[in-house]
């Protein structure tokens, strides 16, 4: 399945949970299907198998469905408790920058608003003068849990999204100590979306196509078999450290093709 979050473009402040009908196509309102259902994406993971099951009737039955043109959609998670992100995670990615292969996952977070729905607009800060892109796969946790074994990781994954860990490289780089918190998470830094495609419904996210397009043009194509630390590994280990919760976002890395290895290094511009 392939659940979203939006709101009707006549109440921008309803916000509603989601199934599309088919990439593209028709959104089916859970909560027009089954009242009981919650408002946010969050609010529906905690519910567990019920939340799943009631949006598999949902998709099913046909009813309550929405065209494209009355919703807006949103980021398919909206206030996480946490977004974990995960560098220097591509093999291909160190390449590009001469730089070793991790022995053990370098973990940093952003903050939860940075995050942004998948249409809206990037806001560059006049602080910043090197704005750089970075295409990732992202997961979603559904259920609470603490030193989650390897194995067992994947049944904690609700789904897989898209995200772009936008970065300030003049901040990150150069700036607070070379700490990355702050060069990553000014507002809107992390556009997410537009669809959490549930774990059930992908083969192999290891086998994954990734890509990135500035303006029409390719800067970024990789694959996820790529992957230093893959998602399994990623929730393990931080799970050492952090309990989980329905609703974290994780950001499992970039391929090659940032624009601050470019020589002349690129960095993302207003747009006129």
């Amino acid at each position: 399945m392939r659940l979203v979050q939006f709101c009707h473009k006549v109440a921008e402040g309803i916000v509603r949970v989601g199934v599309e009908q088919d990439e593209g196509q028709g959104i089916v309102d859970l909560k027009a299907f089954d009242p009981s259902m919650p408002s946010t994406m969050r609010e529906f993971l905690e519910l567990g198998p019920k939340g799943m099951d009631c949006a598999k009737r949902a998709l099913s039955s046909g009813q309550n469905v929405l065209p494209r043109s009355d919703i807006r959609l949103l980021s398919p998670v909206t206030n996480p408790e946490k977004v974990v992100c995960v560098g220097m995670n591509y093999k291909d990615h160190c390449l590009e920058q001469n730089a070793p292969i991790p022995k053990e996952p370098i973990i940093f977070s952003k903050f939860p608003c940075s995050i942004t729905g998948p249409n809206d607009d990037i806001i560059l800060p006049d602080e910043s003068q090197e704005v750089d892109w970075e295409v990732e796969l992202a997961f979603v946790i559904g259920r609470k849990g603490k030193h989650i074994k390897e194995e067992e990781a994947l049944s904690y994954i609700a789904g897989f999204t898209v995200a772009n860990d936008v970065s300030a490289r003049d901040w990150q780089m150069k700036r607070n100590g070379k700490q990355w918190l702050l060069g990553k998470t000014f507002d809107t830094f992390c556009p997410l979306g537009p669809a959490l495609v549930t774990t059930d419904s992908l083969k192999d996210v290891h086998k994954l196509g990734i890509r990135c397009f500035v303006n029409g043009a390719t800067v970024q194509e990789s694959n996820t078999n790529q992957m230093i630390f893959q998602t399994e590994k990623v929730v393990a280990w931080v799970s050492q450290f952090v309990t989980l919760y329905p609703g974290d976002v994780f950001l499992t890395g970039t391929p090659p093709g940032v624009g601050v290895f470019r020589n002349p290094p690129v960095f993302l511009k207003v747009a006129l």
